[in-house]
């Protein structure tokens, strides 16, 4: 029954397409962040829905729309390189089978990247292919968030809708992706036009935002807390009451420990001393190992190009007498090898190595640059279609700063959500530099038909005056 509802939607969405194709644009970026195709049971997994999403726009924008605004940008080009730079590092792989699997959905995912910003080329379509990524992740969220009240949380144990655990329904993945939409699901309140703000709007809002802080707590994804420590260090810039926000936060933090499970804290309690989790000492082992492999081959090794890591480690090991009093520690080696890099800058570092790791620091460092000068230049805009523009630069702003927290503990560096909402930024970007190029265009017209206006005058007058003659003397 599911398959035919799933079904249903995409075929809806697809005949909706034929007179807006932008509706194809939002229907691949649901189907890449939902997965449907792995939730069905029967008939959707035989139906190439994404593929068909991914053909539908391209072809939609090239034959169908009308492409004004469109223009190719410098993160645009920086995509381009790092995808080229991705198929160079392919051809030399350490492990060309396995690399060629995740090449078949990095390129895909960049490809899609560069594309999504030629589409997006006003605010209708800025806010809508947000509120469809914050619908489409919320439909996760509220699942999970739901399961994690009820006491279904736990780490490895959260069922999602698919039971795969890759792409966004990873965990920690899931935990940063839900944490860096809160901003701009709040944006939603107060400045949507698709769906007006409305008191409803604030408590779908409200309830949605609790859904995502619960992500963290039902994974017990130790990177999904350190998000949410970045998510309060972003939103104390921008609250107005920031000694309230101060003491509010601990507040809250103090109220919610008596609903948390006892393997949460011993999870957390791992962020302080990492050495004693054999999950966090292997990854540390892994990132020395990382610069010492880009070290002797500075291009990269390729997709998955841990696979070659091995080492061994000493890690403490800690047991509990019968009794429960007595707790002995016994330092143990732990030989490990083929781990992943854990973190996205090693994982760039490892397989695409310094060229690649450099383009995309400077592909996100762009990014956050890009919607600070956006927010600043239009930051205090009363007029109802510019108030917008600074408030969606600072979700998107924070929403790249979350990533890139979350992104420090997990290999995540080509995820397809974080590359849409560069798309997104990308399109933000180019959209208020039309405005401020329109906006320099009338006060340089209006400037040359005043001086247009006051050459006409003084003509006149001195047709006026050889018009008279010449005055007789005065005796």
């Amino acid at each position: 029954m599911i398959d035919f509802v799933f079904l249903g939607f995409i075929g809806f969405i697809l005949a909706l397409g034929l007179k807006r194709p932008y509706f194809w644009v939002l229907l691949y970026v649901y189907i890449d962040i939902l997965a449907p195709q792995n939730i069905g049971y029967g008939i959707i997994q035989s139906v190439p829905v994404s593929l068909i999403a991914f053909g539908a726009a391209f072809v939609g924008w090239v034959l169908f729309d009308k492409k004004e605004g469109a223009r190719f940008s410098l993160r645009q080009g920086l995509i381009l390189l790092l995808l080229c730079w991705c198929f160079f590092t392919l051809q030399i792989a350490d492990y060309p089978q396995e690399a060629a699997t995740k090449w078949d959905w990095v390129w895909k995912a960049m490809v899609f990247a560069i594309f999504l910003p030629f589409t997006v080329t006003t605010r209708e379509r800025i806010e809508a292919l947000a509120l469809t990524m914050v619908l489409t992740v919320g439909m996760i969220v509220i699942s999970t968030g739901m399961k994690t009240v009820l006491g279904g949380g736990g780490y490895g144990s959260l069922k999602f809708f698919v039971k795969d655990n890759s792409g966004i329904y990873e965990s920690s993945t899931l935990a940063t992706v839900a944490i860096g939409l809160i901003p701009m699901i709040i944006w939603f309140t107060r400045f949507g036009t698709i769906i007006k703000p409305h008191w409803t709007v604030t408590v779908f809002a409200v309830a949605l935002c609790f859904a995502c802080l619960m992500i963290p707590i039902g994974t017990e994804a130790r990177t999904g807390l350190l998000c949410i420590a970045a998510l309060g260090v972003c939103l104390l810039r921008y609250t107005e009451k920031r000694l309230l926000f101060i003491a509010a936060a601990p507040v809250l933090a103090l109220m919610a420990l008596p609903f948390l499970p006892q393997s949460y804290y011993d999870r957390m309690a791992t962020i302080a001393q990492p050495g004693g989790d054999e999950s966090a000492s292997t990854r540390m082992q892994v990132w020395a190992w990382t610069i010492d492999y880009a070290s002797s081959k500075p291009l990269g090794g390729g997709f998955d190009a841990y696979r070659s890591n091995s080492f061994t480690y000493t890690m403490p090991v800690r047991t509990t007498n019968e009794d429960g009093n007595t707790t002995t520690t016994e330092y143990r080696e732990v030989t490990d090898e083929a781990r992943a890099f854990h973190s996205s800058f090693f994982e760039l570092l490892g397989e695409q190595g310094y060229p690649g790791l450099f383009i995309w620091l400077l592909l996100h460092g762009l990014g956050v640059w890009q919607m600070e000068k956006t927010y600043r230049r239009w930051k205090g805009k009363t007029q109802e279609n510019e108030a917008w523009i600074s408030p969606m630069a600072a979700a998107l702003q924070m929403a790249s700063l979350i990533y890139l927290v979350g992104a420090t503990f997990q290999g995540i560096g080509y995820q397809p959500v974080m590359l849409m909402i560069v798309g997104l930024q990308i399109g933000l970007y180019s959209y208020v530099h039309r405005l401020d190029s329109a906006k320099r265009f009338l006060v340089t017209d209006r400037a040359s038909q005043r001086l247009q206006r006051r050459a006409v005058r003084s003509k006149r007058a001195r047709k006026a005056h050889s018009a008279q003659g010449p005055q007789p003397a005065l005796p």
